[in-house]
């Protein structure tokens, strides 16, 4: 069956005012672009600030090295994403068991959130890449390992109370449900809740992940040459702040899909609930 034609005029409408929206921003984007480059460029210091941070020579002539440390930030974040995840997640489920009998694990897990949650990332690191080595133990993991801990500990104490939350959003209803037909608490947490609680809170944890991306950088605290102790070797070569920008560029090139991917799952949920 044809639209009318009230229904075609209606469609055209609605093209018009979308190709019509489409323009504005484009040209609003545009003016406000070339009013930045107007007032930095403009500004009274920008030929030094351009020979300090923007130095196409020196970015060159560092961008290999920061590369190859940026490969290093990249395995560091795989591996401590998955062990915040991971630790986070059974923190989680500790501090959402019930009974009194496990009164002392839902305190400690409680004790646990609160205390990574609230001490600095930058603190945890020094404890761990220069306190623990102090103690002259056999079989020390090596710094980096160090570090990557102090990041895995550090932000399992944020995702923890993000699953609680998932799990905590699914009614209790569903529980007893679950519980009638048989299953026992461990099914249930299983086939019931965290499939609903991890799709709940998805968003979230990507946003986690997208911050865990930035700081895997600050485990050049303690010696490792990541990108960012790459780009501060080659600044104190050259007394230039180039390698600093290339840096940044390169983690920002490489959260932006998680970023994206972020957005296109707060979108889905969005559009999921309504």
């Amino acid at each position: 069956m044809s639209a009318s034609p009230a229904q075609l005029d209606r469609l055209a409408y609605r093209r018009h005012q979308t190709l019509l929206s489409v323009l504005v921003a484009a040209a609003s984007t545009l003016v406000l672009g070339v009013l930045l480059v107007v007032a930095v460029t403009g500004a009274p210091g920008w030929d030094r600030v351009r020979e300090s941070f923007l130095d196409p020579a020196v970015a060159r002539e560092s961008l290999p090295d920061v590369l190859r440390g940026l490969w290093l930030n990249i395995r560091l974040l795989f591996f401590c994403a998955i062990g915040a995840l991971t630790l986070g997640l059974v923190i989680a489920l500790l501090r959402t068991l019930r009974g009194p009998v496990f009164f002392p694990v839902r305190l400690l897990a409680t004790g646990y959130t609160y205390t990574f949650r609230g001490l600095p990332l930058i603190i945890v690191l020094y404890v761990m890449t220069l306190g623990l080595p102090g103690l002259r133990l056999q079989g020390m993991p090596s710094t980096l390992v160090l570090g990557g801990t102090a990041l895995v500990i550090t932000y399992s104490g944020y995702l923890a109370e993000v699953f609680r939350a998932g799990i905590e959003s699914v009614h209790p209803s569903q529980l007893a449900a679950a519980r009638s037909l048989g299953l026992t608490y461990r099914q249930t947490m299983r086939f019931v809740v965290l499939p609903q609680a991890v799709r709940r809170v998805a968003p979230p944890l990507l946003n986690d992940t997208v911050a865990l991306q930035k700081d895997v950088g600050l485990v050049s605290l303690a010696g490792p040459i990541d990108a960012v102790r790459a780009a501060q070797i080659h600044t104190a070569e050259t007394f230039n702040y180039t390698p600093y920008i290339v840096a940044g560029v390169l983690f920002v090139l490489l959260a932006a899909p998680l970023i994206a991917v972020t957005d296109w799952v707060t979108l889905r949920a969005a559009r999921r609930q309504s």
